[in-house]
């Protein structure tokens, strides 16, 4: 019997769900994340770093031992491959970017689902580790595990949201995520000059998409940016991104301990 997938069962039960994005493969850090008892999943963004297919398993092993699922953020252009062996590593989640018609995320579902008549998918039967390297006892039990990945999208293109009625109308998506920065970029302007259009379309995407039975995703640099979420619904939050809390970090205590120096006069 393979391993519950943990954010399959969250979403299942209507429950809330907490995670935080990854740029390190390193185990030590996802360890760190689930030491603190208060994430359900991390997200490895791939899309933004290196990575190798031993290292995505040992960040999968990192997070299995503390209880929590797994995200991988895929690159578009070679999302099946990824994403395939994302799964196979142990990751509980795939989320793609990039997508702009309904049938390119038709594609990805089948990609992510297995070769079998009542499942419709394009996978094959990977002896690979899954979640814990079990070996799954029939083909069946197999179907099932794979169906129980979760399906996150980016809708991140001016043509995603334009057609965003027809994008959450495609079955098989579990969760999505609105991109500010790549609508901005898609529709021809700067993010920071247009924010009240930016926070229209995210507003417009997130409604549609809860219409639709669909979870939507947000990210938060700060927990108080979660107001505007929760008062239109929204359960699903990812907190944090590892390089920028870092930079913000070393940036704002930096300046602080260099201005103190100089005030000390040690430095000028």
């Amino acid at each position: 019997m393979f391993h519950e997938n943990k954010l399959r069962k969250l979403i299942n039960e209507g429950k809330p769900t907490l995670s935080t994005r990854l740029h390190s493969m390193s185990p030590l850090i996802t360890e760190a994340v689930g030491a603190t008892g208060r994430y359900d999943y991390v997200e490895f963004v791939a899309e933004y770093a290196p990575y190798d297919q031993n290292g995505m398993e040992n960040l999968v092993r990192a997070a299995e031992v503390h209880g929590m699922a797994s995200m991988m953020k895929v690159d578009y252009q070679n999302r099946g491959y990824a994403a395939q062996k994302a799964l196979a590593s142990g990751f509980q989640a795939i989320l793609f970017t990039d997508h702009t018609t309904p049938e390119e995320v038709e594609e990805s579902i089948r990609l992510t689902k297995a070769k079998a008549p009542q499942s419709g998918g394009e996978l094959g039967y990977m002896a690979r580790r899954w979640i814990g390297f079990q070996n799954v006892e029939t083909q069946d039990e197999y179907i099932e595990m794979t169906n129980a990945s979760v399906r996150a999208f980016m809708v991140e293109k001016k043509e995603t949201v334009d057609r965003i009625e027809e994008f959450c109308s495609v079955p098989g998506i579990d969760m999505i995520q609105f991109g500010p920065n790549d609508f901005a970029l898609s529709s021809g302007f700067n993010m920071k000059d247009e924010k009240e259009k930016v926070r229209a379309a995210e507003k417009k995407v997130i409604e549609t998409a809860l219409a639709h039975g669909i979870r939507p995703r947000c990210e938060l640099n700060s927990a108080q940016d979660a107001e505007f979420y929760l008062d239109l619904g929204v359960k699903d939050f990812s907190l944090g991104l590892e390089m920028r809390v870092l930079q913000n970090f070393l940036t704002k205590e930096g300046d602080a301990l260099l201005n103190l120096m100089a005030s000390h006069g040690i430095i000028s």
